[in-house]
């Protein structure tokens, strides 16, 4: 009874994340289908012709308009285009508020050069003695920076996430002094966030590695 019982808690975790992984691929093409589908034409949607509909159509199409954007953007007409486009939201005080926002946003998040959310750390959060996982983002800047250096030093933004879902959370500047910096990557703090501590990433401690590096130096020096 014990081995089935192992057979059927080995079978669950095997299956349940391709099954949930999978579930949520299919809900995001649908979703993305239910917008696109509508906006196509009526001679170039298959679902008009076809007995049957073709999943993932309005996701290829939504991929291939977004591709085409980009290329356009990258010459001079395109930018043209978008610089006008940008000047005519400037002369709108609440929407060129929001457009900017979410420019910086996007721009941050996408930017290949951006060292957004790179690093992983520990804060003492909610009071001292409890310990909360951060995702370290950047050094604190403008106006945040002058004040807080004055009072506590540098400091540095962190975002706080929550638990089961590591979207929400909370921005805070901390002293970089009270950060204890983690070697785990992001994704591997994301699984431990999302897993509620149940999923620990492999860990070699730097004491050992550094052990291991002084003896291979000194042996090298030896011979």
């Amino acid at each position: 009874m014990m081995r089935l019982r192992n057979y059927l808690l080995t079978g669950i975790v095997v299956a349940a994340p391709v099954a949930i992984t999978a579930y949520l691929v299919w809900g995001f093409v649908g979703w993305v289908d239910s917008w696109v589908k509508p906006l196509i034409p009526h001679a170039y949607n298959p679902d008009n012709y076809l007995p049957f509909t073709v999943p993932g159509f309005g996701l290829i199409v939504a991929v291939v308009l977004l591709t085409l954007v980009g290329f356009l953007t990258a010459n001079f007409i395109g930018r043209a285009i978008i610089r006008l486009g940008e000047y005519l939201l400037d002369q709108m005080p609440l929407v060129r508020s929001v457009y900017r926002g979410l420019k910086q946003i996007f721009e941050t998040v996408l930017s290949g050069k951006s060292n957004t959310f790179k690093r992983v750390g520990l804060i003492e959060y909610p009071r001292k003695g409890i310990w909360a996982i951060v995702f370290i983002s950047t050094d604190a800047e403008g106006e945040i920076s002058d004040i807080l250096e004055e009072n506590v030093g540098k400091t540095a933004a962190v975002f706080l996430p929550t638990t089961p879902n590591p979207t929400s959370g909370f921005l805070l500047y901390v002293p970089k002094s009270d950060i204890v910096n983690l070697s785990m990557s992001v994704e591997e703090g994301a699984k431990l966030v999302i897993s509620a501590g149940l999923v620990s990433p492999e860990f070699q401690a730097r004491t050992r590695a550094l052990a291991e590096e002084a003896g291979a130096v000194a042996k090298t020096e030896q011979d």
